[in-house]
């Protein structure tokens, strides 16, 4: 990758753009409320060139006997044709991941794969997945 890229938290107008996404990809299905999005600070974004690419979100439920974390709603900009666009969508996954650990304390991650493309992404990043068939549930211990 020769670009710069930037892994960032929502702003202003990213609800919007990410939700036209959503409508792209669920065929005009009606997109994630921003209401059951977590805060900004865990709504995800990664860029290429200034060009946002994707977007993930990442629930946590803390506590003395829980730091458990859901990375979810997983999408990409369907203009987006780069050839980097898998890479991109694990540059997005990982930085989540180092997010989780570090930042907000989470020691178990998991996700539920919307389709085999998600699924091998999260196999190649050492996600465990359940070897049936379709395998969408996928976790990580840190």
């Amino acid at each position: 990758m020769d670009n710069k890229v930037t892994f960032r938290t929502f702003k202003t107008g990213d609800y919007e753009m990410v939700s036209e996404w959503w409508r792209w990809w669920w065929k005009g299905e009606i997109p994630v409320k921003k209401s059951l999005l977590p805060q900004d600070n865990r709504c995800f974004i990664i860029e290429s060139n200034g060009i946002p690419v994707a977007a993930s979100f990442l629930y946590s439920s803390m506590g003395r006997e829980s730091n458990l974390g859901y990375l979810t709603w997983t999408v990409s900009n369907p203009e987006y044709k780069e050839r980097d666009r898998r890479q991109m969508l694990e540059l997005l996954i990982t930085s989540i991941e180092k997010e989780a650990k570090e930042v907000w304390g989470i020691k178990f991650l998991f996700t539920v794969c919307g389709n085999k493309h998600m699924e091998n992404i999260h196999r190649k990043l050492d996600w465990y997945i359940e070897d049936s068939s379709p395998a969408y549930e996928c976790f990580k211990y840190f």
